[in-house]
């Protein structure tokens, strides 16, 4: 097999045998336990490879991986923020190896100490109401405040909101991506991806070069859950990917929060769903501070200075018109408006789609 010059030959061995074509990470394992190393494996006989896996990935493997493959990695390695963690590495998060499906490796740009860094993940909607972003930011900056690095998806939404209130306390936040790390999905989030390879770390177990691909972001999901201590889920549909991920985080044996909404909000479904289920209720970080012991944080996201007006009182905390709200109120529709307007400026009401209005608490 040829490689880099300026690759580290063992390093090599793993980047090639994972760009194997039709070899999944159950077949890695199999390979691993059979002849222990990577490079072991490529030195073993396709005849003796059949017996673990099929013989076109024998085959493929018997052949070897040529410098072309690698030299984009090797390039992609010159910048001293990026690196490659294996399953060998001392620096492989070490919660990833309680799952039943770790990552055989990681590609990492950023802060690489913060792979085993104590983690909260936080997920929900990529259609997000206004509320739902901003508790996903306030919980997220109150968890990184106590020293929990915020883990998510880098989706629209929820995750996005996430990321940021992570990166503004101490934990910083990781973000766990379905692509590989020389694309940025969605291309919207760039600036935040410029930021968390600055401050945080964006981490894939997909090779440099994989487009957003609609399968790789379930397996990514059992990621964001391994590598956390809980799993908060902020705001979801009944149909939602964040349900996945409380799902997977269940069967890691991670806990699982969820913050209540209204009754009359279908992204509040999913996590009424699973407060059914046993998902602990939270209304703010420090619920979720205690029940996974940490420190306390003298930060909750009812913290901060909000808009206050009497118009408030009448909204009360579900959707409502402007013909509702005259009546209860007494307002014109031109007082009113007035009144919206200021207090949507101020951050303290949302627009939502049919002309509704909501308070955010």
């Amino acid at each position: 097999m040829l490689m880099p010059v300026a690759m580290d030959a063992e390093l090599a061995s793993w980047l090639a045998l994972n760009q194997i074509s039709g070899l999944g990470n159950e077949g890695l394992r199999r390979l691993l336990q059979a002849f222990g190393t990577p490079a072991n494996i490529f030195a073993t006989p396709a005849h003796a490879l059949r017996q673990v896996v099929k013989p076109s990935v024998a085959d493929a493997i018997a052949q070897g991986v040529d410098e072309a493959m690698l030299a984009p990695i090797a390039v992609w390695l010159e910048d001293p923020n990026n690196c490659v963690v294996t399953l060998a590495d001392p620096d492989y998060p070490q919660a990833l190896l309680n799952i039943p499906d770790p990552p055989l490796l990681l590609y990492v740009k950023g802060r690489r100490e913060l792979l085993n860094h104590p983690a909260l993940a936080v997920v929900g909607s990529r259609n997000a109401s206004a509320q739902g972003l901003k508790n996903a930011e306030a919980f997220g900056q109150a968890a990184s405040e106590a020293g929990l690095c915020i883990a998510s998806g880098m989706a629209h939404g929820i995750d996005t909101a996430a990321h940021r209130g992570g990166l503004r306390g101490i934990g910083s936040s990781i973000a766990v991506v379905g692509t590989g790390l020389d694309k940025v999905y969605p291309a919207a989030n760039r600036e935040l991806a410029h930021q968390l390879a600055k401050e945080g770390v964006l981490i894939s177990e997909f090779p440099l070069g994989t487009p957003p691909l609609a399968a790789n972001f379930p397996r990514r999901n059992r990621i964001i859950s391994g590598l956390s201590l809980g799993c908060l889920v902020v705001e979801a549909g009944l149909q939602s990917g964040s349900l996945i991920t409380a799902r997977m985080a269940l069967e890691q044996g991670r806990e699982v929060f969820a913050i209540p909404g209204s009754i009359h909000s279908p992204q509040a479904k999913g996590c009424h769903y699973l407060l059914k289920q046993g998902a602990k209720l939270v209304e703010n970080a420090q619920d979720i501070l205690d029940e996974l012991g940490c420190f306390p944080v003298g930060l909750t996201p009812s913290a901060a200075a909000l808009p206050s007006h009497p118009l408030l009182e009448h909204m009360g905390f579900d959707p409502v018109d402007i013909d509702s709200l005259c009546q209860r109120s007494g307002l014109t529709i031109e007082a009113l408006s007035a009144i919206l307007l200021q207090l949507e400026l101020d951050g303290g009401v949302a627009t939502l789609p049919g002309g509704l209005y909501q308070r955010i608490n």
